[in-house]
């Protein structure tokens, strides 16, 4: 008998094409992978992953952040735990929930939505991915900051230099310098920004940051300057994706895109699958504070663990059919998709869910609606197949389509 292939490497050309395959080897044979190249434990399937965010027992850390994003973005809230975290969360959370998200978030991202998609609601045919994707979030949190959105390709440039820095697995010295400059050039620009907001409030969230409170608590303009890197950073790149996605998963589905396009209430339904299905982000780093027993063995006290939500998000043993995109499924609850009781893994759990869920559902829910107003029937343009591209984030690099330009 011969012996079974070995498991495809997480930093191998192949796994970079298409992950998927090299996520159900490692689920089903090897569950619990020490990875030499990055010095982590590797884990794939969903009970484990589920465990490691969900952290009931204070097993795990976000230690690892101080290496992974403390060079780009200045210490964040993602590195901070117990009351120090809880106060910094509460600082920051009431704009991407509630009154301010809807009163006075949503005209924002409706109006950037309209601005992009005017461009081209009349050419017949559009790039989803470069004419509105990579385009619609950043602008929205520019707004959102009340910064300049004509400094959106510096914006562009920086979240990109960042994502490629989190995600510079190979430890790439042109990257790693790259995205370390981008700390020192966001702070030239934002701290003298941040100041002059402090002394002249304005109705936007840079503002709020600077004149929140909680228990006598206030944020540093380096608190404020390293939240907003990360908000156009993680803001950005995943929204990017989440979008790019949702509308390529539609489009290889027609029967669902159509049933989508009569029933608009089922976008919700569609994002969720599309977070389960292919996620914006595929794999979160934590530290473990003990020994920890998971699948297949131990990882010891102090060690990395790379949790693969893209492996974990397709495990049978927690979705029927993993592999087949359904927005119909029932075993993927809506109602809590966007909230740290979420089934599926793409916003982590636990106290470090994504701050920004609902605000990444605002926008996606935004652009579907007005996209299909739109693009009357919409298609991909002819011969073209989607394809992603990422390791740490993966999306359609590109997705060209057509649609009668009679839309109003």
């Amino acid at each position: 008998m011969s012996a079974a292939p070995p498991t495809p490497d997480i930093l191998s050309p192949e796994f970079a094409a298409d992950p998927y395959p090299a996520y159900a080897v490692m689920r089903e044979r090897e569950p619990l992978i020490w990875h030499e190249a990055t010095q982590s434990y590797v884990i794939s399937r969903y009970e484990d992953v589920e465990r490691v965010f969900r952290d009931k027992n204070a097993e795990f850390t976000t230690e690892n952040y101080d290496w992974q994003l403390e060079p780009v973005h200045g210490k964040t809230i993602l590195q901070l735990s117990g009351r120090e975290h809880a106060v910094r969360r509460a600082l920051v959370a009431p704009a991407f929930r509630g009154s301010d998200l809807r009163e006075k978030f949503m005209p924002v991202i409706e109006s950037n939505s309209r601005e992009l998609i005017d461009v081209f609601r009349h050419s017949g045919s559009a790039d989803i991915v470069s004419d509105y994707a990579t385009r619609f979030p950043v602008n929205v949190i520019a707004d959102m900051l009340g910064l300049d959105k004509a400094d959106h390709a510096r914006f562009h440039n920086w979240y990109t230099a960042v994502i490629a820095f989190l995600g510079n697995l190979s430890g790439d010295p042109d990257v790693t310098a790259a995205g370390e400059r981008t700390r020192t050039e966001f702070a030239e620009y934002m701290i003298p920004i941040i100041r002059e907001r402090r002394d002249n409030p304005g109705d936007d969230l840079l503002s709020a940051l600077c004149s929140a409170e909680v228990d006598g608590v206030r944020m540093s303009d380096e608190d404020i300057k390293a939240f907003c890197s990360l908000l156009l950073a993680a803001g950005g790149e995943t929204t990017d994706k989440a979008i790019a996605s949702i509308m390529a998963n539609l489009l290889l589905h027609p029967e669902q895109l159509a049933a989508v396009r009569e029933d608009r209430s089922l976008i919700s339904a569609a994002f969720a699958e599309t977070l389960r299905y292919t996620p914006p982000v595929h794999m979160i780093m934590r530290q473990s504070a003990t020994d920890v027993e998971v699948s297949n063995g131990t990882i010891p006290a102090g060690a990395t663990v790379t949790c693969l939500i893209g492996a974990a998000n397709r495990d049978a043993r927690r979705f029927h059919e993993p592999d087949r995109f359904d927005i119909f499924r029932a075993d993927l609850a809506t109602t809590s998709a966007f909230s740290a009781a979420a089934d599926h893994l793409a916003f982590a759990l636990g106290r470090h869910f994504c701050v920004g869920a609902l605000l990444a559902k605002a926008e996606v829910e935004t652009g579907v609606n007005h996209l299909l107003d739109a693009m009357p029937g919409l298609r991909l343009a002819d011969g073209f197949e989607p394809v992603e591209r990422g390791v740490f984030t993966r999306g359609p690099q590109s997705l060209p389509v057509r649609f009668s330009p009679n839309g109003s």
